[in-house]
């Protein structure tokens, strides 16, 4: 297992936490009604911060593969550069923006805005696990509800396909997802679920003799141990991880609504198999991960989510 039982648990359970809010904002941020024909019509409502982008199907797939590549070329400039204060201003700004989108579907925009300037602020300059889990929650759902409208079921599946990808070559082979993670994590404003914990490691031998607490060769020479220390861990699971299968379940959601003449509460139930499905493939990826190496988690999510759609629609067909 790559972290505790505890922190597995934790980071699975903040997962699902993200994906539920994601759907119950991306429902109320829809309004359904019937035309005269007879014809169900499907609307989403402005964002708190205004109005989406005007593209659909191929046009919205390129822009956010254009766009994944243009921030991760940036980022990786600012690591080169050594500029942690600009990604932290691009920071608190997407923190801002995505947790006003949120919570702007449930109260006063305005007041949303405010909230979430304290929270983005909170999140920056006083970071705790509260605080900062809690705004991860909140991000996600906001950029579902500007993504999902402009996908449908075909190119999200095409742009999860794509990204998993593309996280098996940035993890395995470029290994630059690792260096964003390690600058994002050091620097404190970390881009997905980050839970700090204890652990005891055996000290390493040359540190342990220069301390004068056992001499290697003899410990290598007898069943002495070596002393221990507690040192901190991070587990953290990255932003996109979460984002994806979000974005895969709210265009699922969306299409019951407009294809299948579904009501709103009644597609939000039938769509709950494919986040349950994903999470249970988050936590086996956990739990068969080895310590201290990294993963790619975007195939893994993948396929819970296709097996979570198709499993779906099995159950729609039974019942």
């Amino acid at each position: 297992m790559k972290h505790t039982p505890t922190i597995t648990v934790l980071i699975v359970l903040i997962f699902f936490l993200a994906q539920m809010m994601g759907l119950v904002a991306l429902s109320f941020n829809t309004v359904v009604s019937q035309a005269p024909g007879g014809e169900v019509v499907v609307q989403h409502l402005d964002t708190a911060i205004g109005e989406r982008p005007q593209m659909e199907g191929s046009f919205t797939f390129l822009y956010m593969i254009v766009t994944i590549l243009i921030g991760t070329g940036l980022i990786l400039l600012l690591i080169r550069m050594r500029k942690i204060r600009v990604w932290k201003i691009l920071y608190f700004f997407a923190v801002w923006m995505t947790c006003t989108i949120t919570l702007g579907v449930f109260i006063d925009p305005l007041m949303a805005m405010a909230l979430c300037f304290g929270l983005a602020l909170l999140k920056l300059y006083k970071p705790n696990p509260w605080t900062h889990n809690l705004t991860e929650i909140l991000i996600y759902a906001g950029i579902a509800i500007i993504f999902v409208p402009l996908l449908d079921v075909v190119w999200v599946t095409v742009l999860l396909l794509a990204i998993s990808v593309y996280d098996v070559i940035a993890v395995w082979k470029s290994k630059h997802m690792i260096t964003m993670a390690e600058f994002q994590t050091k620097s404190h404003a970390f881009a997905g679920i980050v839970i700090g914990y204890k652990v005891k490691a055996p000290v390493k031998p040359e540190k342990a003799e220069a301390k004068g607490k056992v001499r290697t060769k003899v410990a290598a020479k007898t069943s002495l141990k070596l002393p221990e220390e507690t040192r901190t861990k991070n587990a953290i699971l990255g932003g996109g991880d979460i984002a994806f299968p979000l974005i895969f379940s709210g265009v699922v959601m969306d299409s019951l609504i407009r294809t299948a003449g579904m009501g709103k509460p009644m597609a939000f139930l039938a769509v709950m198999v494919i986040p349950v499905v994903v999470t249970i493939a988050l936590f086996i990826l956990l739990a068969k991960a080895k310590k201290d190496r990294y993963y790619p988690a975007m195939p893994f999510l993948t396929a819970g989510c296709l097996a979570g759609y198709g499993l779906m629609l099995a159950m729609n067909l039974l019942f």
